[in-house]
């Protein structure tokens, strides 16, 4: 009878341990030898330590590591740019009547060919009497010969420098500006008995401006924007000696437009003549930015207004019949 020997089991392991361990250095020297194994794999680079750069990487360039204590920079503010309203044509009154804040006198621009010519009667009062008026026909009525003075402030401008009493004009939207000649805004005439003032602006009487003031009123605010827009561009592009110039100039064409718009028929009931006035400023400003006016970046035409709900209407709920009352 064979009596078997048993093997403690934390003898077998060990044995089996130093087997492995011989065994280990000869896999190592045969896969060094051929090729296989971890001789096939390519070292793997160290990693960057943070706050160093490869050599050769200046900061700022490809590979350089980022550093993320760093700030980030804020990206250069865009430039303002100037706003051009559409500009007027040239021909957008002719023959229409004008009248001298929309309540007296005449007048007509007819174009003739390539030149432009004028009707204009002036209104006034009499110098012997000075309370009572009277009109003055320049050129006995006849067509007066306007020389074309281009656009030098975004809008056509027009002068009648012979006529008896000498003029500019200065096309704007459905109105025209006059301006005297020489200094003197009164025009006087010995033969009449008449002196006239003719400066201001020329349009349409009110009864056909009052229905339009809600169009008047919201192109109004986009041509205010555009001349403080422009104002802005104009007072940071120029020398610091030249600001002050500029300033006084704002707060006189606030004044001009006061002055010239307060003698216009029914003015506070339609805001025709404020309108008009301010789109030229506007117009002049970018001009005299360099911008050309035959590309505008704004346009002053109104949006439609939205029609105000019925009562009783739900205005969220638009078609659907009023709620029947129970």
């Amino acid at each position: 009878m064979r009596i078997s020997r048993v093997i403690p089991v934390p003898l077998a392991a060990a044995a089996i341990l130093a087997g492995l361990t011989v065994a280990a250095p000869a896999q190592n020297f045969f896969e060094e030898l051929f090729g296989i194994g971890r001789a096939a794999r390519p070292p793997v680079p160290p990693r960057d330590v943070p706050g160093t750069q490869p050599p050769g990487a200046a900061p700022g360039q490809p590979g350089a590591p980022v550093d993320p204590n760093a700030e980030a920079k804020p990206a250069a503010p865009t430039p303002p740019r100037p706003v051009v309203l559409k500009a007027p044509g040239d021909d957008n009154v002719n023959g229409q009547d004008l009248l001298l804040n929309g309540l007296n006198g005449g007048l007509k621009l007819e174009r003739a060919g390539a030149a432009m010519t004028a009707r204009v009667t002036l209104p006034g009062t009499k110098v012997s009497q000075p309370t009572e008026t009277c009109k003055v026909p320049l050129a006995e009525g006849k067509p007066l010969t306007l020389t074309a003075e281009g656009r030098p402030d975004g809008i056509a401008r027009f002068d009648a420098a012979g006529a008896e009493c000498p003029l500019r004009f200065e096309v704007m939207e459905g109105a025209v500006l006059v301006t005297p000649l020489g200094g003197n805004p009164v025009c006087t005439f010995s033969a009449a008995d008449c002196a006239t003032t003719p400066a201001g602006l020329w349009g349409p009487p009110a009864a056909a401006l009052v229905g339009r003031a809600g169009e008047f009123d919201s192109a109004r605010g986009v041509a205010d924007k555009a001349v403080r827009d422009n104002y802005k561009v104009m007072t940071q592009r120029a020398r610091r000696e030249d600001v002050r110039a500029i300033v006084t100039e704002q707060a006189a064409f606030s004044s001009d437009r006061e002055q010239v718009c307060r003698t216009y028929a029914r003015e506070g009931a339609h805001g025709f003549c404020h309108l008009r006035f301010t789109e030229g400023r506007a117009l002049a400003l970018a001009t005299r930015l360099g911008v050309s006016t035959a590309a505008p970046t704004a346009a002053a035409t109104p949006r439609p207004r939205r029609k105000p709900p019925v009562e009783g209407m739900n205005p969220d709920a638009a078609g659907l019949p009023p709620p029947v009352a129970e």
